[in-house]
């Protein structure tokens, strides 16, 4: 509970921070709005002097004059028109740099709890929304609302006439666009929850691509996707009919009371109670008045979006970004703790691991086995810290994984999971987990230790290939062995190998028995996660999880022993059914 009021704390602390920022910035911008409105003036300003004063004068130096000085007025308002756009992109691209990495972080984070795959990816598009907004026409419309009443003033002040009615007008155009934001607000979630929907349903045909082709059903999966689309594209019609009605009417509305103005601006002049030039000036000062609530209708659109993924983000931030900078601890070097872990499934809250309790010594390897969907692969990556525990601890050396820096942890964990995926990345830069300088030496190292060496230097370009994405120009064994010798890389303390030699042909076998030999010689400690026996050769402990409990934990030959066959002999099945007759060790 008190780390989570860290958390909270430090987060809001960050976005004030960011949001000061953003204050400063944005009185910054309203100053500069109200420069460039009030120089917005000069066109109604010429075309009064021009036809009350130059026209009935006959002067031409006065004409000049009052020409020269529309001209340098019109250069400054295009200045600060510039310095707005300018100040606005730069804006939107501090934003990005500021939350895009830590939104990228978080969407490597989301789907450890429960999210799929376009969902996470989606705080990486609600930066970019943010970003293109900030770079679009629509804030600085925003800007130049609160700048309204400085020409109805004028308006005003030519005839109350013509005031109250560009007042009215504008009042009626505001009305529209609240209207507009009633009846689309429910309509923008509901299409952007169906555009994820659809997205999810892409991604996951995709993914499965070689199945749906091979077994002939992409007619059925498309038809899947087609009745998604369909839904997301019936929800945007609708809210694209509603926010272009709108903003039809907004227009046609804009252009009838310019006209109306006219009119009403002749009818005065005929009365004598207006001049001529007050008519020009009349309709320039009021096309100007209205122009920002046509273009805030016109971007209401993309200004919602905006507000909803700035919304999103800021939520995202509090949510997941972690709270304080834990200290720098030694490198583990003596034990790994499992104390009373339970451990649900993100998304679902379905609890898969129960309860499970054993300590793992320096120099030791255990091999988890026991019947499929048991709970193996759950904790594995609960050990890992992947999947976050609903109760108990994991601890290394003592203390639990949350006092880790995360950089620092993941220097001292090596992790093969049940499908090795390769970043679209060289070899050498996958086994050394992108790090900006790897070590050639402990690249090498870590390969041999895989006995994947020798395969790699007869690649192309050696270590220097690229995989393309997900590794899928090589064949699993090979994905296999090097996600080995990247779990293998920098001489990690705790390596955890789910199903590590599934793909594996005899040559493989013998090097994953090597490398979990050296992580014991050289003080680690080994997990493996095993179907086939051959896997249990180089551990010393076995642990057998059944539906969701660690039933049995105690030496290999011990356990073997139970069933009088050699290593090479025994199966998993048979070594997990000895969940009954071994005690576990509280």
């Amino acid at each position: 509970m008190a780390q989570s009021k860290d958390v909270t704390l430090a987060r809001k602390r960050a976005l004030e921070h960011l949001t000061q920022g953003l204050l400063a910035t944005g009185v910054f911008l309203f100053i500069i709005s109200g420069a460039i409105n009030v120089l917005a003036l000069t066109g109604s300003f010429y075309m009064l002097q021009i036809y009350d004063r130059a026209l009935t004068s006959g002067s031409i130096p006065t004409l000049a004059a009052l020409s020269a000085l529309a001209i340098a007025l019109y250069l400054f308002q295009g200045g600060f028109d510039v310095i707005r756009l300018q100040v606005l992109v730069r804006l939107g691209a501090r934003l990005d740099a500021r939350i895009g990495p830590l939104a990228h972080s978080v969407a490597i984070d989301m789907p450890r709890f429960g999210f799929s795959v376009p969902e996470s990816l989606e705080r990486g598009r609600d930066v970019d929304t943010v970003r293109g907004f900030l770079a679009g026409q629509g804030p600085s419309a925003f800007f130049d609302l609160p700048w309204i009443p400085l020409y109805l003033a004028f308006i005003y002040l030519l005839h109350p006439w013509l005031g109250a009615m560009t007042i009215a007008g504008a009042f009626v155009l505001a009305l529209l666009t609240l209207v507009s934001e009633v009846l689309t607000r429910n309509l923008n979630g509901a299409s952007r929850a169906a555009a994820l929907h659809r997205n999810t349903i892409a991604d996951s045909n995709a993914r499965n691509a070689d199945v749906v082709k091979a077994m002939g059903f992409s007619g059925a999966a498309v038809r899947r996707f087609s009745l998604a689309n369909a839904e997301h594209l019936e929800l945007q019609t609708r809210t694209s009919d509603i926010s272009g009605t709108f903003g039809a009417f907004s227009r046609v509305l804009r252009m009838l009371l310019q006209s109306a103005l006219l009119g009403l601006g002749a009818y005065l002049t005929i009365k004598g109670e207006l001049s001529s030039g007050a008519i020009i000036a009349c309709s320039v000062a009021s096309a100007r008045a209205l122009a920002p609530v046509d273009t805030a209708i016109g971007n209401w659109k993309g200004f919602v979006g905006a507000r909803a993924a700035f919304q999103r983000l800021r939520e995202t931030v509090a949510a997941f970004a972690s709270a304080s900078q834990p200290i720098d601890l030694p490198a583990p070097a003596a034990s790994l703790t499992v104390e009373k872990l339970t451990v649900a499934a993100p998304g679902s809250g379905h609890v898969i691991l129960s309860d499970v309790s054993f300590e793992v010594r320096a120099g030791q390897a255990v091999g988890i086995i026991g019947p499929s969907a048991g709970g193996k692969t759950t904790l594995s990556r609960a050990i890992t810290g992947i999947w976050p525990a609903l109760r108990g601890a994991i601890r290394l050396d003592g203390a639990e994984l949350s006092q880790w820096r995360p950089d620092m942890l993941g220097q001292q964990i090596g992790y093969m999971p049940q499908d090795v995926s390769l970043l679209d990345a060289s070899v050498e830069e996958n086994i050394a987990r992108l790090e900006a300088e790897p070590d050639a030496r402990k690249i090498v190292e870590a390969t041999r230790a895989a006995g994947v060496h020798e395969m790699i230097v007869r690649l192309p370009d050696g270590y220097k290939t690229q995989l393309g994405a997900q590794g899928l120009s090589l064949s699993a064994g090979q994905r296999q062995r090097i996600g080995l010798a990247r779990a293998l890389y920098g001489n990690p303390f705790l390596v955890v190998l789910d199903e590590p030699n599934s793909n594996l042909d005899a040559e493989g076998d013998a090097a994953l028995q090597g490398a979990i030999e050296s992580v014991r010689r050289r003080g680690g400690v080994a997990i493996v996660i095993a179907h086939r026996p051959s896997a249990l050769a180089a551990v010393d402990l076995i642990g057998v999880v059944q539906a969701g409990k660690l039933v049995a934990f105690g030496p290999r030959d011990q356990i073997l022993a139970a069933l009088n066959r050699p290593v090479a002999q025994t199966s998993v099945q048979q070594a997990s059914d000895l969940g009954a007759s071994m005690r576990v060790p509280a």
